[in-house]
């Protein structure tokens, strides 16, 4: 599948208020040039904890554990949901504007190199998780984020328990309902929006996402499972024909019957027919 955004409006998920938002990407009214290259950076990369909001110094502390958890779980949810011909990315740092350059928790953007810049592409998507995050920061970055193009831009605010979605129109983080789904071009399949802040709705949408894509091992898996369902009402059936025409079936025989594969069992069951004895009956093919 063409992993290429078309132009056409994306709706984005509807706030506990009704209605919602619509979006173009690219953004109608960017212009070529208007940004610095997104990775030429005015923070030292992987080096300071430096960020830059407006020409403003913001130090990225390390995380607490409500906020570090999360961040775990929301890069476990987003991976396996993301189609092929995209990126995710954790701290991915942004050259947003002249005087921003900083990094979301997690963002999602179009593999390989803008032929209109020549460098990686901008993020699409991007989250970021609020714990003791200064709210003048959050909202500072979101709207950097949308100005320099980024089509949508999420915040999960931990202790609130609520996952929000920035509105241009609006300028404020509009909540998302926690029983709606979250819908977009670079997903395989609609995300519950409960997943963003409980693990385990987060594991339910993993192997959903992960099935969506046809996943070898899941698919293993599955055929494994319908293979033990088959040997097992094999040997439901097998049972009580044995004792039906031999009596009670010996410690060994019950060992030798839970261990057959389903090919055992199917000659097992016809061999019924002419046998004399049990053991007629359960020798090796």
């Amino acid at each position: 599948m063409d992993p290429k955004p078309d132009r056409s409006m994306v709706l984005l998920a509807p706030p506990r208020g009704g209605g919602g938002a619509v979006l173009s990407f690219p953004p109608s009214g960017s212009r070529p040039g208007r940004f610095p290259p997104v990775d030429e950076h005015i923070v030292v990369p992987e080096t300071t904890r430096d960020e830059m909001i407006r020409g403003r110094k913001v130090v990225a502390q390390p995380a607490l554990e409500p906020h570090a958890d999360l961040q775990t779980s929301l890069d476990f949810l987003i991976l396996p949901h993301v189609r092929p011909g995209y990126r995710p990315s954790t701290e991915l740092l942004t050259r947003v504007s002249e005087g921003s350059n900083f990094a979301t928790d997690l963002s999602i953007r179009r593999e390989g190199q803008d032929p209109a810049t020549g460098r990686r592409f901008l993020e699409e998507i991007s989250f970021e998780i609020v714990n003791e995050q200064s709210v003048r920061d959050v909202v500072e970055k979101a709207e950097e984020l949308a100005e320099r193009g980024v089509r949508r831009v999420f915040a999960i605010f931990v202790k609130r328990r609520e996952v929000c979605e920035w509105s241009t129109e609006k300028r404020a983080f509009l909540p998302l309902l926690l029983d709606g789904m979250l819908e977009d071009p670079c997903f395989v399949r609609p995300i519950a929006v409960r997943a963003l802040l409980d693990v385990q709705n987060a594991e339910r949408e993993v192997v959903r996402a992960l099935e969506r894509k046809g996943n070898a091992e899941l698919e293993k898996l599955k055929d494994g499972a319908r293979d033990e369902g088959r040997e097992e009402g094999r040997r439901e059936a097998l049972r009580p024909l044995l004792r039906a025409r031999f009596g009670e079936i010996s410690a060994d025989a019950e060992a030798r019957i839970a261990g057959a594969t389903c090919t055992m069992l199917d000659a097992w069951i016809l061999r019924l027919l002419d046998a004399k004895t049990i053991d007629e009956v359960l020798a090796e093919p």
